[in-house]
């Protein structure tokens, strides 16, 4: 591992990936690797998850598609240093700020999405110019095995290398120095990772989760409601059965709308699903047994069990847990107060739809909130008053293909942002750049200190202009010794 990383390292310093030639050629090669591997991607995803192949292209194949071709259309502007604007007190001068690759960076992926938070990043990271080294999820082991099979064989072994592992590669990883590193995962795992950075002064992006609310206003119209049901099964079940961190986690509506709500999302359900909860199609399954115990345990609390109105059928043998619905569970239960990250949606209701706004901001920072309203004023309300990674308005899971918007959390969902330039930002360090001439100078910036350079500096610094023509014609009246330093 040691030799891996010192060989990047001497690929960075070679000056070797700074070119934009040697990066659109990287970003070619990923695009190559989608399109010879697309069938093997729906295969292995089927194998560690038992995603349907729509679901696969939607969030793992056409996502990354997406993202090379918006960064080979973009790189050439990215990499351009950006003209700063000066005061003109420093004239004759010129500055800009020019971003520059941080070097070597570690990206761990995470196991529900494992391609494309797999690629996502290392599009940014090749984007910015840097080395990588690509840590895939070891709970996904026929992607793991599929990227580390894969990728030397189109990508620059010597820029980029994959290394699989468990906990152990992790561990021996993070004892190493880095010049930045990007995780994806759970907030526990991910303060490992700040405190190991810490240790080496590493910068870190943190893509975590949290429970992401929907708050359904009323919405008069039939239509509209049932195209807001439509888009909560889909925000919830559609994307990995519900693990995923900007899937829906919970609802909140107002008591009178909850028996209609629920009746359009069961019908939703069965129309995507299928009726038979033994047999549904098109629906993924929990990754490993871990995780469905994990999940099945929520219910298992009898205060949460007595607030199920729809599913809770779990078959162990095949990792499947039916879409299950509750109503108004105890706000203390840990299907409450954990990110559930599995097919179970909570429906908690109001008295007024305005209360969701101290509902959200009495728990942590969620990284996605999701409101279907048609109020404006509502709107606004949402946006001075809460806090969150993102807010999409009438829609669900959509922002997460918008590359012209950062994709990332706040507190405990998460900090650094990446998609787009966002990617090519989060790896990139911006270096100010200040040119100037050796003539004028100005000898009133040095010592010996008296009052006129004191005033002198007051206006300097204040780029008050026409106070500094005042002071160098004599026309303004000055302490001549009244601040000499001692």
């Amino acid at each position: 591992m040691e030799e891996s990383i010192a060989e990047l390292r001497e690929t960075f310093k070679s000056g070797g990936t700074r070119g934009v030639e040697w990066r659109k050629t990287q970003l070619k090669a990923i695009l190559q690797l989608l399109h010879d591997h697309e069938q093997t991607i729906y295969k292995v995803l089927n194998e560690d998850l038992g995603k349907p192949p729509a679901e696969v292209y939607t969030y793992d194949i056409g996502v990354v598609e997406k993202s090379v071709k918006y960064a080979l259309s973009s790189v050439d502007k990215w990499m351009l240093p950006q003209k700063a604007h000066l005061p003109l007190v420093l004239f004759p001068a010129r500055a800009e700020v020019q971003p520059e690759p941080f070097g070597v960076v570690l990206i761990f992926s995470t196991w529900n999405f494992p391609i494309a938070l797999s690629l996502d990043p290392v599009i940014g990271a090749i984007s910015a110019g840097n080395t990588v080294v690509l840590k895939p999820s070891d709970l996904a082991p026929a992607c793991a095995k599929f990227l580390s099979l894969t990728i030397p064989q189109y990508l620059d072994n010597k820029a980029i290398k994959v290394i699989d592992g468990g906990a152990d590669v992790c561990e021996r990883l993070l004892n190493l120095k880095w010049d930045k590193i990007f995780f994806t995962g759970s907030p526990r795992v991910g303060r490992i990772v700040l405190t190991a950075a810490a240790r080496h002064l590493t910068p870190v992006a943190l893509e975590l989760g949290g429970k992401c609310p929907v708050i359904l206003d009323r919405l008069p119209s039939p239509s509209d409601m049932k195209v807001a049901a439509k888009r909560i099964v889909g925000g919830k079940w559609g994307a990995c059965s519900g693990q995923a961190c900007i899937a829906v986690d919970y609802v909140l509506v107002e008591e009178k709308f909850a028996s209609t709500l629920i009746d359009l999302l069961k019908k939703t359900i069965g129309k995507f699903y299928g009726e038979n909860p033994k047999n549904l199609k098109n629906i993924s399954r929990i990754v490993n047994k871990y995780h469905f115990e994990r999940v099945l345990n929520l219910l298992k609390d009898p205060n949460v069990a007595a607030s199920v109105v729809h599913g809770g059928l779990a078959d162990e043998e095949r990792l499947f847990i039916e879409p299950t619905i509750l109503l108004d569970p105890p706000l203390d239960s840990e299907v409450m107060t954990e990110e559930i990250f599995g097919p179970i949606l909570p429906i908690i209701t109001l008295k007024k739809i305005e209360d969701s706004i101290e509902f959200i901001n009495s728990r942590p920072n969620p990284l996605a909130i999701y409101v279907c309203t048609k109020d404006e004023a509502f709107k606004k309300k949402i946006l001075s008053e809460t806090s969150s990674g993102s807010v999409t308005f009438n829609d669900i899971l959509i922002h997460f293909i918008c590359d012209s918007l950062p994709f990332g959390g706040v507190g405990q969902s998460g900090f650094g942002s990446y998609h787009g330039k966002y990617s090519f930002d989060t790896f990139s360090h911006e270096k100010a750049v200040l040119q100037r001439s050796f003539f004028p100078e100005l000898e009133p910036r040095y010592p010996p200190w008296n009052g006129f350079k004191l005033l002198f500096m007051k206006s300097f610094l204040r780029f008050d202009y026409f106070g500094l023509l005042l002071l160098m014609l004599g026309l303004k009246r000055h302490p001549q010794d009244d601040h000499k330093a001692d």
